[in-house]
C-alpha cells in the first residue's frame, strides 16, 4: 500500500509538471514584462512594467482613457526604482521605490509618482501620491503597437522619460540630484 501511494504521488507530480510546462509554452503572454534602465552620474534608475498591445483599440478612449488615472502598463503596477534623488519634471523624488501612474488627457498628460508599491496595477490610492508633474507630448510618425517606457536624450545627470504608444509620445525631463 505504501509503495502504491508513492507511485501515485510520483505520477501526479510528473503530470502536473508536464501540464505546467505545456501551458507556459503554448500561450504567449499578452502584455510581456519589460524593463527600462538608465544610469545618471553612475546611479541606476530602473522601471519594471508590462507592455500592453493596442490590438485595434484607441488610446485615450478604449485604453488609457482620458481623464482617468492609468497604470501606465498592464498587470502589476509599474515600478520605479532609483538609487539617487531625482527631479522628475517639477517633482522632487528621493531615492527609493515607487509606482508610476499617468493621467492621460487629450491636451496634456500628467506623470504620477506614488509611494504605494507591490500592488496590482489598478489598485491606485491617490492619498499615497508623492506628487504629479505635467508631461510634454509629441506625435510619433508611425503608430507603435507595443506600449513602451524608455529613457532618451541621456547626458551625464539628465535624461527624458518617455511613454510611447500608438502615435503618442509623452515625456518628462529627469535630473539626478
Amino acid at each position: 500500500m505504501f509503495l502504491r501511494s508513492i507511485a501515485i504521488a510520483a505520477c501526479c507530480a510528473l503530470l502536473t509538471t508536464a501540464g505546467l510546462a505545456q501551458t507556459g509554452d503554448s500561450k504567449p503572454i499578452l502584455s510581456p514584462p519589460a524593463t527600462a534602465e538608465v544610469s545618471l552620474n553612475g546611479k541606476q534608475i530602473t522601471i519594471h512594467y508590462n507592455s500592453p498591445r493596442i490590438k485595434g483599440r484607441k488610446v485615450g478612449v478604449e485604453v488609457a482613457s482620458y481623464g482617468q488615472v492609468w497604470r501606465t502598463g498592464a498587470n502589476p503596477a509599474t515600478t520605479l526604482i532609483t538609487t539617487t534623488n531625482l527631479k522628475i519634471g517639477t517633482l522632487e523624488v528621493p531615492a527609493g521605490t515607487y509606482t508610476i501612474y499617468t493621467l492621460p488627457k487629450s491636451d496634456q498628460w500628467q506623470l504620477i509618482i506614488n509611494k504605494q508599491t507591490g500592488q496590482w496595477g489598478t489598485d491606485y490610492s491617490e492619498s499615497m501620491d508623492l506628487g504629479r508633474t505635467p508631461m510634454q507630448g509629441k506625435t510619433l510618425p508611425a503608430s507603435q503597437e507595443n506600449m513602451s517606457i524608455g529613457f532618451e536624450q541621456t547626458k551625464g545627470g539628465s535624461t527624458e522619460l518617455h511613454v510611447k504608444w500608438a502615435t503618442t509620445d509623452e515625456y518628462v525631463h529627469v535630473q539626478a540630484e
